[in-house]
């Protein structure tokens, strides 16, 4: 009788572990069609990881460590390095701060992402972004630590458009109203209709002096903007860098020309420079916030155009200035900020560091007693 029943139950088993091979064979080769790999998903959540170690943990009774993390085509080294995450307590965390007090608090990287990810600041770029929240006292962290963070942790910027890349290269000017760039730009609004946008910009400071908004293609409007962005000027007479269009070549332009107001030269033809400086703020403009917006009116465009017109001018921080503003560097008034900045991000990075070297875990502690 024992017999029969210690062969029923050998059955039982047998046909127990056919089912277990069966459903394991089904497992692995949905793992390998699906492409499914812990080496290229990013885990951040403490609790994520404890569950996936306490996983491998049990399968170690009965597999070897490399066929369960051959298994979960995950590496051994970032295995062991769960491990001593798991022991330090920390979440997260690139190194221990104790041992690396320079890197950025928790504190701080969460600002970053609020920042990054927020509509109110989806016209700022990154690079920009980082010198902006130097300004507003928020992080004190370079561009390049903020596109690290940015690719580490796929930050999505909220924007419709990637914009091109920015020229490298052009005219540059020693002192503000010494170069001025003029153009004009087409934008289609979204009934099929068109409208032109004039500017003028400043070489020196990059600082809009004037810009228009038109329904219609006016050459005369060159003109116009010319002898307001000229008003109050008194010894100086700019030299105009134009392309070869109709708005920057009739006769209302040439009647300044001739009056000795300033002097035009013609990109690529006079000088060997480009008109590129305006055409980079064109892209800007429009990459950057145009594009963001509902473009339907030719009103709408024109509030949409003087809301970035300020920023630009008198809040955003240009990255050749070291903080400063165009209306900043085109007025004199902001000779003190990037040494302000500086002194700033050496307080915020002593402070980080003093933070830092505060914290401790379970694994800084026994080093802490041998110490004492």
């Amino acid at each position: 009788m024992d017999v029969f029943i210690l062969q029923q139950e050998v059955v039982a088993l047998r046909a127990r572990v056919e089912r277990l091979v069966a459903f394991l064979r089904l497992v692995v080769v949905l793992l390998k069609v699906s492409g499914f790999s812990l080496a290229c998903t990013r885990f951040p959540d403490a609790a994520v990881k404890v569950l996936l170690l306490r996983a491998v943990d049990r399968s170690r009774s009965t597999l070897p460590l490399r066929t369960v993390l051959r298994v979960l085509r995950l590496s051994s080294s970032r295995y062991h390095s769960w491990k001593r995450e798991e022991v330090c307590g920390l979440d997260d965390m690139p190194s221990c701060p104790r041992s690396s007090p320079q890197q950025l608090t928790r504190a701080e990287v969460e600002t970053i992402k609020g920042m990054v990810t927020a509509e109110e600041y989806r016209h700022v770029p990154t690079g920009t972004l980082a010198v902006l929240a130097q300004r507003l006292g928020k992080v004190f962290a370079s561009a390049t630590t903020w596109y690290k963070l940015v690719r580490l942790h796929k930050w999505r910027r909220p924007r419709l458009r990637v914009h091109p890349s920015k020229p490298k290269d052009g005219i540059r000017s020693s002192a503000p109203n010494e170069i001025w760039h003029v153009d004009t730009t087409l934008i289609r609004l979204l009934d099929g209709t068109r409208a032109y946008l004039h500017a003028v910009i400043d070489n020196f400071s990059r600082r809009i002096l004037a810009w228009k908004v038109s329904s219609t293609f006016d050459p005369s409007i060159t003109a116009e903007l010319l002898l307001n962005a000229a008003s109050g000027l008194i010894d100086e007479k700019p030299t105009l860098l134009v392309d070869g269009g109709v708005e920057n070549f009739n006769s209302a332009v040439d009647e300044l020309v001739d009056s000795g107001l300033l002097q035009r030269l013609l990109a690529q033809t006079d000088i060997s420079f480009s008109n590129s400086l305006i055409e980079s703020w064109w892209r800007a403009l429009k990459h950057q916030w145009l594009y963001l917006n509902t473009l339907d009116t030719v009103s709408s465009l024109e509030k949409l155009v003087a809301f970035y017109v300020d920023e630009h001018n008198m809040r955003l921080p240009h990255s050749a200035f070291r903080g400063q503003t165009p209306d900043e560097m085109y007025f004199g008034t902001g000779d003190r900020i990037p040494e302000a900045l500086e002194a700033d991000k050496k307080s915020a990075r002593q402070s980080r560091m003093k933070l830092n070297r505060a914290t401790s875990c379970q694994m800084c502690q026994p080093s802490e007693l041998i110490a004492n």
